[in-house]
């Protein structure tokens, strides 16, 4: 079978380390190559991807990436993808832009969904509307609603650009790739650079559609268990209409340098721009990626060298004391040429010789003294682990695959080169068994001889905000000024039309042209997963018959109400401390390489969740770990020493995690500050919100900050509490293990366990007592910002709301209408939505990258009068439904279903109740609708506000409304 619907076979390949065959297609009239995996995943994937590699930093493909999505010939809805996510049972549903190309990916367990899903798609990015006022709500557009009224620009990649130029280290990686490439388009923003935004002329939009969006410059990506023959057929009606053209879109390579770059740069640090602020990355480019053992060597290598805190690069760095935490780095595979990045966030601008110099040193000492072989061997176990894993957590595994062929699919390289890994790690071994110098090789050939290498430094400026703030002013004062009235009036008459034009529903004939699910298409029993419940000496064990693999995955959980209230912070912290202090027998290093030698990984993560119909939260600390079945004794021999001989006393290795873990959260303000917000307003009305601010919220970073000074002033005082928060929590009467794995393998883990379980202290469980201190009804918490996140929240069941499954309809629904069209289109956020806690009662609406504040506020507000004015067809009711069974069916990997019943089973969450549930989201009605409206009204009337973001306008905000927001600096 070489032709088949108009396909011509290229390429086929069993990759059986996979359980899949990969068949290559081309479409003979368009040129189009389709990539078919077929296996029995019953999660299926689809991918499209253009080669899409940007001219300039206007973000062409980003916003462009946005604008397909916005109507279709066949499909002429404003949105016709949230059309999609209301109603379907879709797995995955999403698309990206990277530095050089597209990709639309969409995944689904049902097949009539799946293909529903293709359909939407392929209409999309090969027949869009995309007439001009989508590029100005997606892209930039002048808005003035009135000739008194101040111009400004708005649009949803404009703010969310603006939102990722707020945050340090996406400032550093982008001013990374400027440098390391400064002669092709890697060297370019692709997400677009807001001063260039407002640069895009609709021509150019239109010109780059029709250069980069034909399916002669496509890759069809398909995998899973549906019909392999089926695909080119319905791939070959979507693609007989087209003619084969020359696109060029190549990525041409970057010319090396001829000796090492420094590059100096600033970022927005607010009005704390300290003497350790700086942040600094030593960067090299490496060869192309069309070496599949070459790319495997410089992954290995990077694990070595940065992967875990004992590797010698990142603990020499540390080590230092010039830096708090190591920047964001590591390899890079996902461009045409490799690119490897390290160094220190945290340092003073004096120290960045001594910083460059020590990166530089310890490589050449690794190449002159030879690497660790221990440390070689836990690197080669941990990648090999992750490779036959493939677990790609909340992405279906056959994207995971799709982005990996890309790699060198993208450069007309061979797709199954990266997806097949024995033949380059067979190969890799076989260098080491004969005593090769493999890894120090790579390093002298590959870092210290390479001259294309460029030092970053990159510096707070506590000025830039109000510079580029004046630029930007300044740009629409001159545009305005260069406009006359009757030129202004178009502005005017534009901001109007646009606004009606988002205002204006779609028709129910384009509605209905969408395809769709039937109530009938759904089981109406809930999916659940096995559980057997026993107790070893005092321990709760829960246990999972799944087929793994032959891996076991096992979650070890500790009581945090073992913890009087005082301690509970700490609980942040004190599974990573466990794993990264050392034992008795080994010091950190020895120990880290012990758990990459012998285990899949070892992590902590805390569970804080409200419990159904209970004041209490379930609250617990949890050692997650994996491994070969057959490496079950080795697991639980590390498990067992870091629980009862882990050594507290050392101060510098304990001072290390926490200025880690504080720049971490201070990291992660920016990019996650809807989570920070979620979590900050929940504390304000459950126990469970409260615990979980305490040990990962904005209270939390404050107790680093505190703890750090601790350290240095009173470290016996630390190392007690430590040590009493040790014994308060290792308690086998307070202990749960969860367990994943096949009956067969069950078998002889389960005396393991038991063994392990005995070994543990033991002593009477009392639960602590917690109380909730009350803190500010309203929160202003400031960060150096362009954009702000919004929140406003409220316990829906204190104000008598009663549960009931038709809240999760509801839910789905208001985030892909009301506050879809509100907040993003309409005001131009990234994205709003709310959440319903159903345990708890919390309800939270949140926004994410808003140039609003006041405005998204009076969104929220609008809530319940939408609902009540809500004229809800039949049509639209169902999709509600389908997408609110397709959220409660989300597809997992063994171990997150493992996870997933065990925390049901700690909130009380039952099969049956479960399945009350379900047939109370299927038999939802409009009159439910309504009655929810009474419900928002107690988040509209006494609803607490928290907004993280811009100082500026937290402050105007302030003025407006007379100082209601509570101001705290944050950042």
């Amino acid at each position: 079978m070489t032709d088949l619907h108009g396909f011509e076979l290229l390429k086929a390949q069993d990759i059986p380390e996979l359980n899949t065959t990969a068949r290559l297609w081309r479409h003979k009239q368009t040129g189009a190559e389709l990539l078919s995996m077929e296996n029995q995943d019953e999660n299926k994937v689809f991918g499209i991807t253009f080669r899409t590699p940007p001219e300039d930093s206007t973000g062409i493909a980003h916003i462009m990436e946005h604008s397909v999505p916005c109507g279709s010939e066949k499909y002429p809805l404003k949105e016709p993808f949230i059309e999609l996510v209301k109603g379907s049972l879709k797995t995955f549903l999403n698309a990206f832009t990277y530095p050089d190309k597209t990709c639309y990916p969409v995944a689904s367990q049902n097949l009539q969904d799946f293909y529903n899903l293709i359909d939407v798609y392929v209409d999309a990015v090969f027949h869009p509307l995309i007439p001009e006022h989508t590029l100005q709500q997606e892209g930039w557009h002048y808005e003035l609603e009135s000739l008194e009224d101040e111009l400004i620009f708005k649009g949803v990649v404009f703010n969310e650009m603006k939102g990722s130029f707020s945050n340090p280290d996406r400032v550093l990686e982008q001013f990374k790739l400027e440098s390391v490439y400064p002669d092709n388009t890697y060297g370019l923003n692709s997400g677009g650079d807001p001063k260039a935004i407002p640069d895009l002329t609709y021509t150019q939009f239109k010109e780059f559609y029709a250069t980069n969006y034909h399916p002669s410059n496509a890759r069809i990506y398909m995998y899973g268990d549906d019909d392999p023959a089926e695909r080119l057929r319905l791939m070959n009606t979507y693609l007989s209409g087209f003619e084969k053209i020359n696109v060029k879109t190549q990525v041409a390579l970057q010319p090396r340098f001829d000796e090492p770059g420094r590059v100096t740069k600033v970022y927005d640090a607010g009005q704390d721009a300290g003497e350790k602020k700086s942040m600094l990355a030593v960067n090299w480019m490496l060869p192309e990626n069309d070496d599949p053992e070459l790319v495997l060597g410089m992954g290995i290598l990077a694990h070595i060298l940065v992967g875990t805190p004992a590797s010698p690069l990142r603990k020499a760095l540390i080590d230092s004391g010039l830096g708090e935490d190591l920047v964001a780095g590591g390899l890079e595979d996902e461009l045409r040429q490799l690119i490897f990045s390290t160094g220190l966030k945290g340092i003073a601008s004096a120290d960045a010789d001594k910083v460059e110099g020590l990166v530089l040193e310890t490589l050449a000492a690794l190449v002159k003294d030879g690497i660790d072989a221990e440390m070689v061997a836990a690197a080669l176990n941990t990648v090999e682990f992750r490779l036959r894993e493939n677990n790609a957590g909340q992405f279906p595994q056959g994207l995971l695959l799709m982005l990996r062929a890309l790699t060198t699919w993208l450069h007309d390289g061979d797709p199954f080169a990266p997806l097949a890994f024995e033949q380059p790690l067979a190969a890799i071994k076989a260098r080491l068994a004969n005593g090769e110098a493999y890894f120090e090789s790579l390093i002298r050939d590959h870092f210290l001889e390479n001259t294309h290498r460029v030092t970053l430094l990159l510096e707070p400026d506590a000025e830039l905000r109000a510079r580029e703030d004046a630029a930007e002013e300044a740009r629409l004062a001159a545009a305005r000024a260069s406009m006359s009235e009757a030129q202004l009036q178009v502005v005017v008459e534009n901001t109007l039309a646009l606004k009606k034009l988002q205002d204006t529903p779609d028709s129910p004939e384009a509605l209905a042209s969408l395809p769709a699910l039937t109530l009938a298409d759904l089981d109406t029993e809930i999916r659940t997963i096995p559980l057997e419940e026993q107790e070893l000496d005092g321990c709760r064990v829960f246990y999972h018959d799944l087929f793994t693999n032959g891996l076991l995955y096992l979650d070890i959980g500790f009581n945090l109400h073992s913890l009087p209230q005082e301690y509970l912070p700490y609980a942040g912290l004190f599974g990573q401390t466990l794993l990264e202090m050392g034992t008795d027998s080994q010091d950190f290093v020895q120990l880290s390489q012990r758990i990459g030698r012998d285990t899949g990984g070892i992590y902590p993560s805390n569970l804080l969740a409200a419990v159904r119909d209970a004041d209490q939260s379930a609250a617990w600390m949890f050692l997650r770990g994996k491994a070969t079945a057959a490496q079950a004794d080795k697991l639980l021999g590390v498990l067992r020493d870091v629980l009862l001989t882990t050594q507290l006393d050392n101060q510098e290795r304990f001072r290390q995690i926490v200025l880690e873990e504080k720049a971490g959260q201070e990291a992660s303000l920016t990019p996650s500050g809807h989570m920070v917000v979620n979590t900050r307003l929940a504390s304000k009305f459950s126990e469970a919100g409260w615990a979980d601010e305490q040990t990962g919220g904005v209270s939390y970073l404050f107790f680093l900050r505190q703890l750090v000074e601790a350290i240095d002033k009173d470290w016996p005082g630390v190392l007690a509490q430590l040590e009493k928060l040790r014994t308060l929590l290792l308690n086998r009467n307070a202990m749960l293990c969860n367990v994943t794995v096949d009956a067969g393998n069950w078998q002889a883990v389960q005396p393991q366990l038991a063994d392990f379980v005995a070994a543990m202290p033991s002593a009477d469980f009392v639960p602590a007592s917690w109380t909730r201190q009350a803190g500010p009804e309203h929160e202003g918490l400031s960060i150096p910002a362009q954009v702000n996140y919004v929140g406003k929240g409220s316990n829906l069941y204190q104000s008598g709301f009663q549960r009931h499954g038709s809240a999760l309809v509801i839910n789905r629904f208001l985030a892909t209408t009301w506050l879809w069209e509100k907040v993003r289109v309409q005001g131009g956020a990234y994205g709003g939505f709310s959440t319903f806690d159903a345990n708890s009662g919390v309800f939270n609406f949140l926004s994410y990258r808003d140039p609003n504040l006041l405005d998204t506020l009076q969104t929220y507000d609008g809530t319940p009068g939408f609902l009540r004015e809500l004229d809800l067809s039949p049509s639209e009711l169902t999709r509600s439904i389908v997408g609110a069974i397709g959220q409660l069916d989300a597809y997992q990997l063994p171990d997150a279903k493992g996870f997933s019943s065990l925390r049901r089973s700690l909130t009380g969450i039952d099969d049956a109740f479960r399945q009350q549930g379900r047939a109370e989201v299927l038999a939802t009605t409009a009159a439910d609708f309504k009655a929810f409206a009474d419900a928002l009204d107690a988040v509209k009337q006494n609803g607490q506000v928290v907004v993280l973001g811009s100082a500026q306008d937290i402050e105007s905000a302030n003025d407006e409304r007379g100082a209601w927001l509570d101001v705290k600096k944050v950042l």
